[in-house]
């Protein structure tokens, strides 16, 4: 059993101020794999003290050298790649190859596009000709609060606290309860970067508790949230009282419009793409709209790929699917699927209950329903399991129709030959990205939404932006 009681606060390892066990569940097993301490006030506050204090000179230090510590710290995260490799699969059921090629480079790959943002980024700026002593300074907003999930746990923490160390703030990260390992780990290697004490502070704690208070806390002067709509509802309003910017990263319905004169692997690509992670991903196509002509060879396909897709432990090499985090989420995803098949949407693939041959852990059965209508439940909320909900449409119109008709905003998706639809498409759907034929957004791309899936942006020359604040100054000397 690993035991990680302790929090990462001014630069040591620190006992929480009351023992408050917690187990860590490794959902392949159904067995207890850690135990960690969740926080309290006091430890909270002992934190975000840390991080207040350490702002100033963190602040003062010239961007180039904060970009030259992130930079260590990239080098000493691609080192001990295996290590965070096997934290999280173990911690949240990423099977293990898919953690080394995905979950961990996630990390890279956004610390790599930050650095890169931090280098190009003009930190002081002339306003304008026609004001030759005016600047713009972006600098850090200061204390900042990271609530991070589980489901890609360092695709997340690399995004806040790198864009907030190169930004100049300081922070307190408070990882989900369910995947505290890998956070641990990277806290782990914060140290040997060698920041300066209290810049980088982690507090364990569930929502309820460390999350609460970071977010009401009257020294903490942002909180940056990824998860759940409902969560970052609450956030919001507890934020409102001392007036913090909030930023949030949230929930999604992605729709997937498949057209007539979409490539021959477009189907099958969007079912991957949606039982990716076992479904738990924010911008998961868990929608697919397909045009009318070609409806039944697309549900025919779709069937037979989600059946091919085989399911099994984390611990085992290949390119399964894993669990799903924990009970709690089975039991959600078991639930819409037999209201799914409730409401009178046809089932192809899959169903409730585990895969055959897993009695134990967390397991799903890939879904795929066909004849869905976007009233029907499971089109309306995110399931966040590997189900599909496929829909007709008969033209244009009607498709952009059909997906806007959601609360949410973040990612759709659009496979057609015709480029000027194309280009239409991704002009009139109502979401924060939008992605063709299966070409993935680039190194850097912002990542965020509209509507209930959030504000603000991560990644790149936009992510740092939402650490900063504008400052107009004027009467401005050149060279002091």
């Amino acid at each position: 059993m690993i035991e990680k009681r302790q929090f990462y606060i001014n630069g040591k390892w620190v006992n929480p101020a009351e023992s408050a066990d917690h187990n860590v569940i490794n959902p392949s097993t159904e067995d207890p794999c850690a135990i960690i301490s969740l926080g309290g006030q006091a430890d909270t506050d002992d934190a975000v003290k840390a991080a207040k204090a350490a702002f100033p000179g963190w602040m003062a230090t010239p961007p180039e050298q904060r970009i030259a510590l992130v930079e260590k710290l990239r080098d000493i995260y691609a080192e001990r790649s295996e290590d965070m490799a096997q934290a999280i699969s173990v911690e949240m059921g990423a099977p293990i190859d898919m953690s080394r090629s995905q979950q961990v480079t996630s990390g890279t790959w956004h610390m790599d596009a930050l650095i890169k943002a931090g280098r190009e980024f003009s930190f002081v700026e002339p306003l304008g000709e026609h004001a030759p002593n005016d600047r713009i300074i972006h600098e850090p907003i200061g204390v900042t609060g990271m609530i991070t999930p589980w489901n890609w746990p360092m695709n997340q923490v690399s995004l806040k606290v790198a864009a907030g160390l190169i930004a100049g703030c300081t922070m307190v990260l408070k990882p989900s309860e369910e995947s505290p390992l890998s956070a641990m780990v990277f806290a782990e290697m914060v140290h040997e970067a060698g920041f300066p004490t209290g810049v980088f502070n982690l507090v364990n704690g569930d929502g309820i508790g460390v999350g609460s208070q970071l977010t009401a806390h009257p020294d903490v002067d942002m909180i940056s949230f990824t998860g759940s709509s409902r969560a970052g509802k609450l956030i919001s309003k507890s934020a409102a009282d001392t007036l913090k910017r909030v930023s949030l990263e949230l929930g999604g319905k992605g729709a997937n419009l498949v057209f007539a004169d979409a490539d021959e692997k477009a189907v099958k690509r969007g079912v991957l793409h949606c039982m990716n992670n076992t479904g738990q991903s924010c911008n998961a196509p868990t929608r697919m709209l397909v045009q009318r002509e070609i409806y039944d060879q697309a549900i025919e396909t779709a069937a037979e790929v989600a059946n091919k897709i085989s399911v099994g432990p984390a611990s085992e090499a290949g390119r399964h699917l894993g669990p799903v985090v924990n009970e709690a989420q089975f039991n959600k995803i078991q639930g819409l699927i037999q209201q799914g098949i409730d409401e009178g949407a046809r089932l192809v693939a899959g169903g409730t209950g585990r895969p055959d041959g897993l009695n134990r852990g967390f397991y799903v059965r890939p879904t795929v329903f066909a004849d869905v209508n976007n009233d029907m439940v499971i089109a309306r909320e995110e399931v966040f399991g590997p189900v599909l909900a496929i829909i007709p449409f008969d033209n244009e119109e009607d498709g952009i129709a059909i997906a806007n008709d959601t609360p949410y905003g973040l990612t759709n998706y659009v496979q057609t030959q015709d480029p000027k639809r194309a280009n239409r498409l991704a002009r009139a759907l109502r979401s924060g990205m939008v992605e063709m034929n299966g070409q993935s957004r680039g190194m850097g791309s912002p990542f965020g939404g509209m509507k209930q899936s959030g504000n603000g942006r991560e990644g790149g020359a936009w992510g740092l932006e939402d650490f900063l604040e504008v400052k107009a100054v004027s009467g401005w000397t050149e060279g002091y």
